[in-house]
Parts: structure tokens; sequence; C-alpha cells
């Protein structure tokens, strides 16, 4: 399973983007999908995760109230929307899936991941 994550770019604070994450094929058996971002010099963080039904959706403290994650299993695409966004939001965005049940803020329980989409919010 390939993951195409897109949709990031340059915004000013206070401004909003839509990233989308495709997978390359139907999948039948995955389990949850999650967003993680990784700034210049830091670890790769969790930011935001949900299950295959839509019915658990958890995200970091930082972006609870900006950003919703979401996903439409028709085009096997997920997606993240974030507003009111801050330069501390600035980093590499990747999508992840997982086939089994996780923790979902733990990367290395994710099974497949995208390349990443870059965002920079400028002050």
């Amino acid at each position: 399973v390939q993951l195409q994550a897109s949709g990031g770019g340059l915004v000013q604070a206070g401004g909003s983007l839509r990233l989308s994450c495709a997978a390359s094929r139907r999948t039948f058996s995955i389990y949850a999908m999650g967003w993680f971002r990784q700034a210049p010099g830091k670890e790769r963080e969790f930011v935001a995760g949900i299950s295959w039904s839509g019915a658990t959706t958890i995200y970091t403290d930082s972006v609870k109230g900006r950003f919703t994650i979401s996903r439409d299993n028709a085009k096997n695409a997920m997606y993240l929307q974030m507003n009111s966004l801050k330069p501390e939001d600035t980093a590499r965005y990747y999508c992840a899936i997982s086939f089994k049940a996780l923790h979902y803020i733990d990367p290395n329980e994710y099974d497949y991941w995208g390349q990443g989409t870059q965002v920079t919010v400028s002050s």
C-alpha cells in the first residue's frame, strides 16, 4: 500500500490548510489512520488519529479545537483540516495506516507511511 499526502503549503498564522492522504488501493483491513509531524531537529510527534469506522478520533493536546481529522472510506482517503494555524505547527506532516489495534500516538505501531507534505506557518 502506498500513501500519498498532499495539501501542504505556506500560510500565515491564523490561516487554514486541509491535508489529504490517499491510499493507492482499496484496503478493507485498515484498522486506523493517523497524522504525525516532524519539525527540523525534533522527533516525529503524533497529531491526530482516527479509526477506520470513524468512531474513534484522538488528538494531541496542542491541536485540539483547531484540527479535525476525518476519512472517506469510499475514496480510501483521510483528511486533516487545520484551522487557526500557528508558527509552531510548522513541520512536515506524515500520514500512516495500521492494520491492527494500536496505541495511536506510537509511530512504531503503524504499518505504512506516506512521504509527507510540508506545512509552513509564518508569523
